[in-house]
């Protein structure tokens, strides 16, 4: 089997990497890749973006199977394209990646599956008076969010009103996000541990869930600081047990997926549920239509079983094969530029990354890097490393994880020295 992934991210690193440890697997092919995920499968330079340029790769590559990574591809269509071809593709088609790509319809499809989820209001260009107003009403913990895309960053989440009101003038003139932020979706607080759940569905009735894990969002310890793509993550979170796992299938993604159904959206592929638990129960924050990143780089070294096979199954209709996870625990730490997220450095010299790997149980997932003419190692990009480790704990795991952190080295270097600190 020759699998296509699509993607230059640590999630699409991790990804690669697992496929190519596949039985079933004869060439993983990359576009346009990494210099991490060169090490598992050529690269071949795409947009992934556009759906004719990327279902005409996997046409030339003759690929039995195309994995598209990231939202943006989704949202565009590369799924429809792909599979207008003949081919399969593990993914959803545009029509289910709305989910992702437009948080107001997010909530409307929660809303008719009677999905536990955080009260809100959605507002457009010209009406920003009255979500300011809006604003007033609410007790104090205030969240605002882009409807559209905006690479994980369009969410302020603060107990200050004037920053709230900033967000809110920033995003609907489209200053900040441009037309990703022309409309907002403002939410009341909610408080509790949060967990991420990756669910593998097939369009009908499959749809199995993997371990859950739980992600760090702002850039500074302690939680301080502007969200981010994600600063580190870890796999399992003790507060989420299988019985927890099942009822947050019975009553947030079975009756999501449903919903979809009805709506004629034939979901496949992942379908990420970010949770909140809180003292009244289990509500949906958000979801997403692709493997989390860094979720992602803690749940698939995980697992034991075939993400190759899971994929394959999944894209033609059928889950089949059992899903298996190992009891070791995994933790992932970001490693990021000097100026991230807001204005990432980019073109240092990355030193250590062999070292960091020679470490027990850990594995290195590039999410910006580079290569220069002469081969050295660069940043490329606002998350440069996330360097993974597994072990017989969590605790175990971190502590592994930290050590070849050590390891590495480049200007400006930052990330969270907390990760996992208190599961």
């Amino acid at each position: 089997m020759r699998i296509l992934v699509l993607g230059s991210g640590g999630r699409e690193h991790a990804l690669a990497w697992a496929f190519a440890r596949s039985a079933e697997v004869d060439e993983v092919v990359c576009a346009p890749g990494n210099p991490g995920m060169a090490a598992v499968g050529r690269c071949i330079p795409v947009d992934v973006a556009d759906p004719a340029a990327v279902a005409q790769l996997a046409d030339d590559l003759d690929a039995d199977l195309t994995v598209v990574g990231a939202e943006v591809p989704l949202v565009a269509g590369v799924v429809d394209a792909v599979e207008a071809r003949g081919r399969l593709a593990f993914g959803p088609r545009a029509a289910g990646a709305r989910l992702e790509g437009s948080k107001a319809w997010m909530k409307e499809v929660l809303a008719a599956a009677g999905v536990p989820t955080a009260d809100h209001a959605t507002f457009g260009a010209g009406e920003e008076e009255q979500a300011l107003a809006h604003l007033d009403r609410l007790p104090g913990l205030y969240i605002v969010k882009t409807d559209g895309l905006a690479a994980g960053k369009g969410v302020v989440v603060t107990e200050s009103i004037a920053e709230a009101r900033d967000a809110v003038r920033e995003y609907l003139s489209g200053e900040a996000f441009g037309d990703a932020g022309r409309r907002i979706v403002i939410e009341e607080g909610l408080t509790g541990p949060e967990v991420s759940l990756l669910v593998l569905c097939d369009g009908a009735d499959g749809a199995v869930a993997l371990a859950p894990a739980q992600d760090f969002k702002r850039i500074g310890d302690g939680d301080a600081g502007p969200n981010t793509g994600g600063m580190g993550a870890y796999s399992p979170v003790p507060a989420a047990p299988d019985a927890m796992v099942d009822e947050l299938m019975r009553t947030a993604v079975i009756p999501t997926l449903t919903e979809l159904r009805e709506r004629g959206v034939e979901y496949r592929g992942i379908l990420y549920a970010g949770l909140m638990l809180t003292p009244t129960g289990p509500k949906v924050l958000e979801y997403n239509v692709r493997f989390g990143d860094p979720e992602c780089e803690v749940v698939v070294p995980r697992l034991r079983s075939d993400l190759a096979r899971h994929c394959l199954e999944a894209a033609q209709g059928r889950i089949g094969t059992p899903v298996a996870f190992a009891d070791e625990a995994c933790v992932t730490v970001v490693l990021a530029t000097e100026g991230y997220p807001a204005a990432p450095r980019s073109g240092d010299v990355i030193e250590g990354v062999d070292a960091a790997e020679a470490h027990d149980g850990v594995l290195v997932f590039h999410a910006g890097t580079t290569r220069d003419a002469a081969g050295a190692l660069r940043t490329a990009g606002g998350r440069v490393l996330n360097v993974t480790a597994l072990g017989p704990s969590i605790e175990a795991a971190r502590a592994r994880a930290y050590a070849a952190c050590a390891e590495i080295s480049w200007p400006g270097m930052q990330y969270r020295r907390d990760i996992a600190a208190s599961p």
